[in-house]
């Protein structure tokens, strides 16, 4: 496997710089981008994997989220650029849906399949399950409800109030788990005494994690200009390709990450990057790209469509249902699965 990833990265990133130069065709080159951005979302899941083993479950499992949606946040930012900000508020949906469902279902069943049950801290699932109900079911359906009787302008105000918000209550919430209650959300990853040998050094690890991430800051750029051609060319709506196509190019590493803690029964970091991620981009990625619009030639404000929001209700639901009890088994991923395959059709054929 890391060597498919090494040959996607030295192979597919001179071909994206000589295709923008040679200016070939638009399906060629989203191939190439997308293609290169798994390559190197891999290199940024085994970096942030090292480091997992130097700061721990909790800490490594916000790294992978954070550097993963790093790489969403780029080719957002480039999206609004480009003046597409229904691809924009989809992508964030589909790393929503993709998160909870798709990879928190495939780590359950992955892992499940290997070990009969698996467990995790409960303490961190209440946690989630909190902030999950708060960001998606509260600060996201206000501003739909609101801006039925409110002017765009006023509409955009309530979403940058909203949005200052999010981000400070998400920076809350980590001074509250990752310093004064600490202790509180030890979990057994932690606690284990099994020494594991890093892959590569914590210096080693940043350097990649910020070559990459530069890497990928031009690589998107490049594949932002294919859109309008996917469009075009296969009927895809801009609902469909930000939620499903954006989605899983954007959330590659958490996805390998995520299902390779889950098979190595390191759960707490395997919900961490997933649940974790899901939080980031509700609570910091989202309202960020939100105020990055202001300057941008048309603001985004937090108005999701109808199919989006009532997706991302549903999912949240349906994993603090199946998480709270902080264990887990195949079947628990194999229903997560199933209820992203079912918005994943409905996506498609709106």
């Amino acid at each position: 496997m890391n060597k498919f990833l090494a040959i996607l990265v030295y192979v597919g990133v001179p071909l994206v710089v000589a295709g923008a130069f040679l200016h070939w065709s638009d399906m060629i080159m989203f191939l190439l981008c997308c293609a290169s951005i798994i390559g190197l979302s891999g290199y940024i899941g085994r970096a942030t994997e090292s480091l997992a083993i130097v700061s721990g479950p909790r800490i490594g499992g916000l790294l992978n989220a954070t550097f993963g949606n790093a790489v969403e946040l780029i080719i957002s930012i480039f999206t609004l650029k480009a003046g597409m900000v229904g691809i924009v508020l989809a992508s964030l949906t589909g790393s929503v849906l993709g998160n909870l469902l798709l990879v928190l279902g495939l780590s359950f069943f992955a892992g499940g399949i290997k070990f009969k049950r698996q467990r995790f801290s409960v303490h961190d699932s209440r946690y989630n399950s909190g902030l999950l109900i708060f960001a998606i079911i509260v600060a996201f359906v206000i501003p739909e409800v609101f801006s039925m009787t409110m002017n765009p302008q006023k509409t955009l105000s309530l979403s940058i109030g909203i949005s200052a918000v999010l981000i400070a209550l998400y920076l809350a919430g980590l001074f509250f788990k990752l310093v004064t209650h600490r202790g509180v959300f030890a979990s057994p990853d932690e606690q284990e005494t099994e020494i594991e040998e890093p892959e590569w050094t914590k210096r080693k690890s940043i350097l990649i994690l910020l070559l990459a991430t530069g890497v990928v800051a031009y690589v998107s750029e490049q594949l932002v200009h294919t859109f309008e051609m996917l469009g075009e060319k296969f009927g895809w709506t801009e609902l469909f390709i930000g939620v499903i196509i954006v989605a899983i190019v954007g959330n590659a590493a958490e996805h390998s990450s995520a299902i390779t803690m889950a098979v190595k029964n390191k759960m707490d970091v395997s919900v961490e990057i997933a649940v974790g991620s899901t939080l980031q981009v509700a609570m910091f990625v989202t309202p960020v790209l939100v105020i990055i619009s202001l300057f941008m030639s048309e603001p985004m404000t937090l108005v999701f469509t109808l199919p989006e929001l009532v997706t991302m209700i549903t999912a949240a639901l349906l994993v603090i249902n199946l998480s709270n009890d902080g264990e887990s088994n195949w079947f628990e991923g194999l229903t997560l699965f199933a209820a992203y395959l079912i918005m994943g059709i409905g996506f498609y054929l709106l």
